[in-house]
C-alpha cells in the first residue's frame, strides 16, 4: 500500500553498478532497510559474484547504463542510485573513450529515464577527482576545479565527471528531477580488487604473498580512505535527509595518510615481511598520468545533513579485506593443485 507521499511501504530501487565494489554493498544495505531492488549492471567490472549474499532477493539485469530506457521500460522506482561508471585510474588512461562515454552517456540515460518515469529521488555518484589539483589542504564542495590540459589524459575522468554533476543538477532544476551529487574520495574494503591501479588491494595481496610492496612516486602523497560499508551505510541515509537535494555533498574520510604510511601499515597490520620499494610513475602508468599530492575532503556538509562519522578503522579494513583475498587465494590453490 503506498504511503501518502506517493513512496511504497517497501520503497523500490534501481542500483546501477549494483554488481560493482560499492554498489554490491549498498544493494546488501537496501536489502537489510526492506527495500525491493532491482540490479543493472553489465558486468563488465562488477561481479555476480559480489551480489552471492543477496541473490534470492534482488533482481539483476545485465545490460548497458546506456540502454536504461529500454532495459527498465515500464517499471517505475522510490529511488535510483546510479553507480555504474569507469573504473580507477589505469582503466582511464588506457582507454578514455570508454570511460568519458561511460561515464556521460551513462549519468544522461538515467536521468533521462528518471524524469520519464515518476521522478525518483536519485542520487548521483562522482568523485573527487573533480576538483582536479587545487592548490587547498582541504577540499569543499564549492572549492572551483583546476584542470590540467587536455593533452594529459587524466584529467579526461574528471571532466566527464564534472559534466555529470553539472547534468544531474540541471535534471533537477529544469526537469524535476530530485537528485543528490556525491563526491566520493577513496573507497576501499571488502571485494575492491587491484586490477585498476586500486592501491590498498595491491598492498594487501603483496604482503600476504610476502612480494615486495610497490609504491609509486616518493610516497609521500597523501589520501583519505573510508570503509565501503560506511560509505554504504550512508547513502540510503543521504538520499532521503532533509535539505539534501540538489547539493553536492563529499563523502569519506578525512584521516589522511601518506601512501607510505599505508604500506607501514599494511605490513604492520598483516605481520609481513614484504620489503617496500619505490619506483617511478613513468614506470607505472602510461603516458598521460599526473598525481595529486594530497586529496582530503571537508565533511561539513555530510555531517550537517546527516550526522555521518566514519566508524571502521583502516586497520580493520585492510584485516578484513586481507581476510577476502587470503580466502580467494586458498579456493584458487585448492582447485589447481594436488588434493
Amino acid at each position: 500500500m503506498p504511503h501518502p507521499d506517493g513512496h511504497h511501504a517497501h520503497p523500490t530501487c534501481l542500483v546501477t553498478g549494483g554488481a560493482g565494489f560499492i554498489g554490491s554493498h549498498l544493494v546488501e544495505r537496501l536489502v537489510a532497510l526492506g527495500r525491493r531492488v532491482t540490479v543493472l549492471d553489465d558486468l563488465s567490472t562488477g561481479r555476480r559474484s559480489n551480489l552471492d549474499g543477496v541473490r534470492d532477493r534482488v533482481e539483476l539485469v545485465e545490460g548497458n547504463v546506456a540502454d536504461t530506457a529500454t532495459l527498465m521500460a515500464g517499471r517505475h522506482f522510490d529511488e535510483v542510485y546510479h553507480l555504474a561508471a569507469a573504473v580507477g585510474v589505469r582503466l582511464v588512461l588506457e582507454d578514455p573513450i570508454r570511460a568519458i562515454e561511460t561515464n556521460v552517456h551513462g549519468t544522461a540515460a538515467v536521468l533521462e529515464y528518471a524524469q520519464h518515469h515518476g521522478q525518483p529521488r536519485t542520487l548521483i555518484a562522482s568523485s573527487s577527482e573533480v576538483y582536479g589539483k587545487p592548490n587547498t589542504g582541504v577540499f569543499s564542495e564549492d572549492d572551483d576545479s583546476l584542470y590540467g590540459p587536455t593533452t594529459t589524459t587524466r584529467w579526461s575522468y574528471a571532466a566527464s565527471k564534472a559534466l555529470d554533476e553539472h547534468l544531474a543538477l540541471a535534471y533537477d532544476r529544469l526537469r524535476g528531477v530530485p537528485v543528490v551529487v556525491c563526491r566520493f574520495f577513496n573507497t576501499v574494503g571488502p571485494r575492491q580488487i587491484g586490477d585498476y591501479g586500486m592501491v590498498v588491494p595491491n598492498f594487501v595481496s603483496a604482503a600476504l604473498r610476502g612480494e615486495p610492496i610497490t609504491i609509486y612516486g616518493d610516497g609521500e602523497q597523501s589520501r583519505c580512505f573510508c570503509d565501503v560499508r560506511d560509505v554504504a551505510g550512508l547513502l540510503p541515509t543521504l538520499l532521503s535527509a532533509p535539505g539534501a537535494r540538489a547539493q553536492v555533498v563529499n563523502v569519506g574520510h578525512d584521516e589522511p595518510v601518506t601512501i607510505a604510511g599505508l604500506a607501514d601499515l599494511v605490513t604492520e597490520t598483516l605481520a609481513s615481511d614484504s620489503p617496500i620499494t619505490k619506483i617511478p610513475y613513468s614506470d607505472a602508468y602510461p603516458a598521460g598520468f599526473e598525481d595529486l599530492r594530497q586529496r582530503r575532503p571537508d565533511l561539513s556538509r555530510v555531517r550537517e545533513l546527516t550526522g555521518f562519522e566514519p566508524r571502521i578503522p583502516l586497520r580493520q579494513t585492510i584485516l578484513d579485506l586481507a581476510a577476502e583475498i587470503g580466502t580467494a587465494t586458498a579456493r584458487t590453490d585448492h582447485a589447481g593443485g594436488e588434493s
